[in-house]
């Protein structure tokens, strides 16, 4: 059996729920799809959160009364039966009077998340509707009987493996299989979320529990590309990448997808490909064990990037220099990109300054400390293995006219890292781009 995950685009409208249940019945086999809440719906949901939080149940009543009337317009749009009409009717108005619930009592930060659940919730009863409506034989499954965390807030395959196996053996038969991506419980039975990758997150966890046969991620572009289509011309699909070199590329920039999801995928050697809704026929890409040798896939850019230099003549030879140094970036919970070093100093970079002063009071402790804000970090991902003479001539080539504050390489088989000012990054991915992959 495949997983499907839809995003909030690809479900944006009624439209878009048609056309989506076209194409998950177009194999005519058993598919466990996973679903979003339609785009826009979140957010309306976190503003909702907001006023509640600020006690001001009047602002949350006028997002949750515009939420409602959007709902019942598209339910006019999607159904052609008064039947599945007045059905799912009934079950958006249950939603809307559990939404406005909380305006009659002190808000907390658990009930927020009860109330951006019921985005997913609104979006797959909708859809499993229309699919029984059209004659479908599908079964909504409540992502909150069987998606848990443990009291680290991390999923609980196990947990999760062992629930959806007997909830499928109790619901055999279905054509399509329905649930909600991104929601949770947390290990006390309170509804949570996945945060992190979201409803990717949801779908490769299922995956791996239910051991598909592939993953596919639907966007609303062709997978991932070979640079950002939005700073350089000229940029193609990648069609082949390892679980590594996604990983690299999320993690560095490439948006459509979350370093973290795949990891469950990975675990299971389950292939995922990444699909688009609007082009269903274009290749996308296939992220897979499978390794092309001696090959540069892709370049990212990750921006809002913090360079800190401390540099102290008495690191010379200084046992636990480094220690020191790094424990202080854990003890704010800052986690670093990269990190270069030499004989009296050492250079990293951090995505996250929330922390930065109190991290720079304390290094000052130990030498003297520079920062550089404002600064972007562009890596080239492919099989970077050493052993492969020239590649990193080929990257370096490439940034001969930019400035460079940091290079990382030898850390991983699979990317070389630069660290330049944000101002530099169209030239720097465009150069890349034309000596990499046009030349």
């Amino acid at each position: 059996m495949k997983v499907m995950k839809f995003g909030g685009t690809s479900v944006g409208t009624p439209a878009r729920m048609k056309d989506v249940t076209k194409l998950v019945t177009s194999s005519g086999e058993p598919v466990f799809v996973v679903f979003s809440a339609m785009s826009g719906t979140t957010n309306s949901l976190v503003e909702i959160s907001n006023y509640l939080y600020k006690k001001n149940p009047e602002g949350a009543n006028e997002v949750i009364n515009k939420l409602e009337e959007k709902y019942m317009q598209h339910v006019e749009e999607l159904y052609s039966t008064q039947e599945w009409k007045d059905n799912t009717r009934k079950l958006l108005t249950d939603v809307f009077k559990y939404l406005r619930s909380f305006t009659k009592e002190l808000f907390t930060s658990f009930e927020e998340k009860s109330i951006v659940a019921q985005g997913e919730i609104m979006s797959t009863n909708m859809i499993a509707n229309y699919m029984k409506e059209q004659g479908i034989n599908a079964t909504l499954l409540s992502a909150l009987d069987f998606m848990r965390t443990d009291k680290n807030a991390e999923p609980d395959p196990s947990y999760i493996k062992d629930k959806l196996t007997a909830i499928l053996d109790e619901n055999k038969g279905s054509q399509v299989y329905i649930t909600q991506g991104f929601i949770c419980r947390n290990a006390y039975g309170e509804i949570d979320n996945l945060q992190r990758g979201g409803s990717d997150y949801s779908a490769s966890l299922i995956g791996a529990a239910i051991n598909a046969e592939e993953i596919q991620i639907w966007t609303d572009i062709d997978g991932m590309h070979n640079n950002d289509p939005r700073v350089v011309e000229k940029t193609e699909p990648v069609h082949q990448l390892h679980f590594e070199e996604a990983a690299e590329l999320a993690y560095f920039g490439a948006k459509i997808l979350h370093p973290t999801c795949v990891q469950p995928a990975k675990f299971a050697g389950i292939p995922v490909r990444l699909l688009n809704t609007m082009d269903p026929k274009a290749e996308g890409t296939t992220i897979s064990n499978f390794t092309e040798r001696g090959k540069i896939k892709a370049v990212a850019a990750k921006d809002n990037i913090t360079a800190i230099k401390i540099k102290s003549s008495r690191m010379l030879l200084a046992t636990g220099f480094l220690r020191k140094v790094f424990e202080i970036f854990e003890s704010y919970q800052t986690a670093i990109d990269m990190v270069c070093t030499s004989e009296v100093g050492v250079s990293m970079s951090i995505d996250n300054p929330s922390r930065l002063n109190e991290i720079v009071d304390e290094l000052k402790k130990y030498g003297t400390v520079t920062v550089d804000n404002d600064m972007c970090i562009i890596c080239v991902v492919g099989d970077l293995d050493w052993s492969n003479v020239g590649f990193e001539t080929l990257a370096t080539e490439a940034m001969k006219n930019i400035p460079v504050r940091m290079i990382s390489y030898g850390g991983s088989n699979y990317n070389i890292s630069f660290l330049i000012k944000e101002k530099d990054k169209k030239r720097a991915l465009q150069s890349l781009s034309d000596t990499l992959f046009n030349a």
